[in-house]
């Protein structure tokens, strides 16, 4: 469990009333205690807000705390701390631009869901100026970074070597070793309707008319794309993306498009996987580029996609009547690159493989072929993408494997995670355990009854 816990920015005397609970009453209780220093961790001090307010947003968000007491949520915050203070002491670079920007971004999707109402924002984190309300976000998101960098730091060169994957597996008695539950291996065929030469170039007409209106007319960028973009992701930022030379995030096209560019330049429209875009680039800083932008997706005309539905169809009877094999079609007619010259089968995105594991399966894949037997075609159905908003697309069930105790040679791949894990996992404990001695650490109050799993009271 991963936990994003708040930086204190100020120091309260630790002269407390409190109400006494156990040191380890459920989360969930009622807690009623007035603020002060709970901990202390190298540069970082932690009070009894932070705790109480990590636990509400948690809440908040949905999360479930069922099990976990006071006493171990405490311990998770002293670990972040730990990390982000060790991250100064080793000089991990923060690159405060970005922090900013992420800052920006946070602020403007906050603002997107309250209808732009900065006087609500700043009532709902109690805070008394825009400023402040960023200062705090600011040293939080950055505190974060340097945790982030620090574990990554600890675990990121960690590799396991064939023989130490074999070495961890005979090392698990027999009746210890772990069951992994069915699993399936799944191929696809996807059509997707074409796009006539008239939509796209509709698409395009009309990005120029919106950089018409803003270069000669001095309309709004920013309210063009509120109104017509659609790119989800970005809208409630008014479009807005940080790029950075060294650190890539966008598709190509899109970035080579953004670097060519000058401040306050609206781009030509320009097409990519996503459809066709236009790039105002608002901010130069160095290496950051500051740029909006809106995106359209050309119009999908009634008979394109009768004509993909029909194909489709048409494929799937062939391969019924045995006229084609299942991999045999994939290869010839399926839209989908990423798994056509396989023969249509699909690639697990957690595991890497061809496995997926019916229990951990994305619900809405489990939903679709959770009635096939072995070998059966799926009837036609409609899905879209990230990048397709409409595609037609079959599935079959190429093979199964029931629940089985793990063996080495068929469950290679998740043995070898299992052992890396466990690498990493002991190289943070040791890691943890010699920094701990290290650093400078008061635990305070209640907290000093905590039986934490690692040495934060320093009693060895």
């Amino acid at each position: 469990m991963s936990l994003n816990f708040s930086n204190a920015q100020e120091i309260i005397n630790d002269e407390v009333q409190q109400v006494e609970q156990p040191k380890d009453s459920v989360v969930n209780k009622t807690r009623i205690k007035a603020d002060g220093v709970a901990a202390v961790v190298g540069d970082f001090i932690l009070l009894e807000s932070d705790l109480d307010r990590e636990i509400a947003q948690i809440k908040a968000q949905g999360g479930d705390l069922e099990g976990f007491t006071r006493c171990e949520l405490f311990g998770s915050l002293l670990e972040s701390k730990l990390y982000a203070h060790q991250a100064i002491q080793d000089s991990v670079i923060v690159n405060e631009l970005y922090i900013q920007s992420r800052v920006d971004q946070q602020i403007q999707g906050i603002l997107g869901q309250l209808n732009g109402d900065m006087d609500r924002l700043l009532k709902l984190y109690k805070k008394e100026s825009e400023q402040a309300l960023r200062d705090e976000m600011f040293e939080i998101n950055k505190n974060g970074y340097l945790a982030q960098e620090m574990q990554a730091k600890v675990t990121g060169d960690i590799e396991v070597t064939p023989e130490e994957v074999r070495t961890f597996f005979n090392n698990i008695p027999k009746d210890e070793r772990p069951v992994f539950g069915t699993e399936l291996k799944l191929a696809e065929i996807v059509i997707i309707p074409k796009v006539t030469e008239e939509a796209k170039q509709a698409v395009i007409d009309k990005l120029k008319g919106f950089k018409t209106d803003v270069e000669e007319n001095g309309s709004s960028f920013t309210t063009k794309v509120l109104f017509y973009t659609e790119d989800s992701g970005s809208k409630a930022t008014g479009g807005k993306y940080t790029l950075n030379r060294k650190q890539p995030r966008m598709v190509k096209e899109f970035r080579d498009v953004a670097f060519s560019m000058q401040e306050g330049e609206i781009s030509e429209p320009f097409e990519t996987d996503f459809g066709y875009h236009i790039i105002y680039l608002e901010k130069i800083r160095g290496q950051e580029y500051d740029v909006r932008h809106i995106l359209l997706r050309p119009e999908l005309t009634q008979d394109a996609i009768k004509e993909a539905k029909d194909k489709i169809e048409e494929i799937r009877e062939k391969i019924v009547n045995g006229t084609l094999t299942f991999a045999e079609a994939a290869r010839e007619f399926s839209d989908q690159k990423e798994t056509k010259y396989e023969g249509g089968q699909m690639t697990n995105p957690t595991t890497q493989d061809f496995n997926f594991e019916l229990t951990r399966m994305d619900p809405e894949l489990y939903s679709q072929i959770q009635d096939l037997k072995d070998g059966e075609i799926s009837e036609v159905l409609q899905d879209e993408d990230r990048i397709n908003r409409l595609k037609f697309k079959i599935l079959t069930v190429t093979d199964r494997i029931d629940d089985h105790e793990a063996d080495f040679a068929k469950d290679y791949l998740k043995i070898k995670n299992l052992a890396l894990q466990d690498k990493q996992i002991k190289a943070v404990a040791k890691w943890q355990k010699e920094t701990i001695l290290n650093t400078y650490i008061k635990i305070n109050g209640e907290y000093r009854d905590c039986d934490f799993q690692s040495n934060w009271l320093k009693k060895e």
